[in-house]
């Protein structure tokens, strides 16, 4: 039930007032509303048992009482966050911290923070010099070097052993060059600039090359390299750069300074075999390298759709598409084309399929429409182009041809994923049937055009 009482109770008033019984007939339903205003909930009490009010049997809802401050003390629900400063510099005033800062007190990662606080102050990074004598440049990398210092300290895969390392008065230089870096790449070049003893340029280099590394997916030699050794990311960039070399002495060179810091064998090997074509090169003996010779490029056409260009086309091809995903068993099911009527543009294919491309009429394609087929791929850095872009392509398949030839670009099942490999890569391997040899590769609409020559071919 619910227990009510009047918000101003007065004993004495409750026995002495006089009574006045009003009839229920006479009370209108403004006089109870008005009386409703003057009464005020208490508490709400539950029957347990099934006795009456007032009982021992009865119960309340359970009540919390507000979190109450210590004695003495006003009560703050909102906790600031943590100082960024080191216990020991919480308590400076300015000029105090301008003196650790101008006389480079403790260590460089403990008064670091310093400057960030002053910045937050209203400092700015010529005032900060004027008082400290520390250049805007120094400023930024103390600070930079600090919070990579702290997340090497929160990274599980770096050694809390190896954190002293990074205490001595060049290491902020040492640490700002891996900003670029997630947290876990951190660690791994750290000890790997550890266990090295490399100066800034040289981690800076390190720092690069693995971020660049997983952008070079597709370049020739790339599969060989392993992207989680930090010692193998670099060993490809030098390898890479040998081969952009234009002098034979200057690819020797990259080369071995690639196999100074390679880790992996098959890396290892994939550097030997490059520098046997170096040397030889030198000497000025026969090399053959298939990938200097122009003929033996794939001849396979590269073009970059314009917007509007389909629906300018004089001729359209409708083409059945898969998924790289899909496997070798959607190429098989993917439908063909039975029947054309030009004059009316009807074309009849033996079955129902879900996705479709229509792309112009162009030659090569035509001569393979009726049993082309469509391969999405979700990245094109996957196709051995040097200014591949991470961006979705459509890959022109002929099922008729299956034949594997050195001069073509060949569909692959990988792993029950579908692949785009050169000929003669699969003749090296002793591959003589592919899935389907690709006809063409179609590239999304751009607004600069940036067509890509037959010399960007690896």
């Amino acid at each position: 039930m619910l227990s009510l009482s009047h918000p101003h109770p007065h004993p004495s008033a409750a026995s002495t007032a006089p009574r006045h019984r009003t009839p229920r007939s006479a009370a209108t339903p403004a006089s109870r509303r008005r009386r409703a205003r003057h009464i005020a909930a208490t508490a709400i009490i539950l029957p347990g048992g099934g006795g009456g009010g007032g009982g021992p049997s009865d119960r309340k809802l359970p009540f919390t009482p507000p979190p109450m401050a210590p004695p003495g003390q006003l009560y703050q629900p909102f906790h600031p966050p943590p100082s960024p400063l080191p216990a020991n510099y919480r308590n400076l005033d300015l000029r105090q911290r301008l003196e650790v800062l101008r006389d480079r007190m403790g260590q460089w990662h403990e008064y670091a923070p310093l400057i960030s606080a002053l910045t937050r102050d209203g400092f700015t990074p010529s005032s900060i010099e004027e008082a400290t004598g520390i250049s805007g440049v120094e400023q930024n990398s103390l600070v930079v070097a600090a919070q990579v210092r702290d997340s090497l300290l929160d990274e599980k895969a770096f050694p809390a052993d190896l954190v002293p390392f990074f205490d001595h008065y060049g290491a902020p230089e040492v640490l700002y060059e891996l900003r670029f870096l997630n947290a876990r790449q951190r660690a791994d070049a750290a000890k790997h600039a550890i266990d090295n003893r490399l100066d800034p340029k040289g981690v800076r280099e390190l720092a690069r090359s693995m971020k660049d590394f997983p952008r070079r997916r597709g370049d020739d030699g790339w599969e060989t390299f392993t992207g989680a050794s930090p010692a193998d990311c670099l060993a490809y960039a030098r390898f890479r750069q040998s081969r952009e070399a234009i002098d034979v002495e200057d690819q020797i060179a990259e080369l071995e300074r690639a196999l100074q810091v390679v880790e992996t064998e098959a890396a290892r090997a994939r550097v030997e075999v490059e520098m046997e074509r170096a040397k030889k090169k030198a000497a000025g003996e026969a090399v053959e390298d298939a990938e200097d010779d122009p003929s033996a490029r794939p001849a396979v056409t590269v073009v970059r759709l314009q917007y509007g260009e389909v629906a300018e086309a004089s001729t359209v091809l409708l083409l059945p598409v898969v998924r790289e995903t899909d496997g070798v068993a959607a190429v098989d099911a993917a439908p063909r084309r039975s029947k054309t009527d030009v004059d009316l543009g009807i074309v009849e294919v033996d079955k129902g399929w879900a996705r479709w491309a229509v792309v112009p009429g162009w030659g090569p394609v035509a001569e393979a429409a009726d049993e082309a087929v469509v391969i999405e791929l979700a990245d094109g850095r996957v196709l051995p182009w040097r200014s591949a872009e991470e961006e979705k392509v459509l890959v022109i398949a002929d099922r008729r041809r299956k034949e594997v030839v050195e001069e073509g670009l060949y569909v692959l099942d990988k792993e029950g994923r579908l692949v785009v490999e050169k000929g003669r890569n699969l003749v090296e391997r002793g591959v003589g049937t592919a899935v389907a040899e690709v006809v063409m590769v179609v590239r999304p609409p751009k607004e600069v055009d940036d067509m890509i020559s037959d010399d960007e071919w690896d």
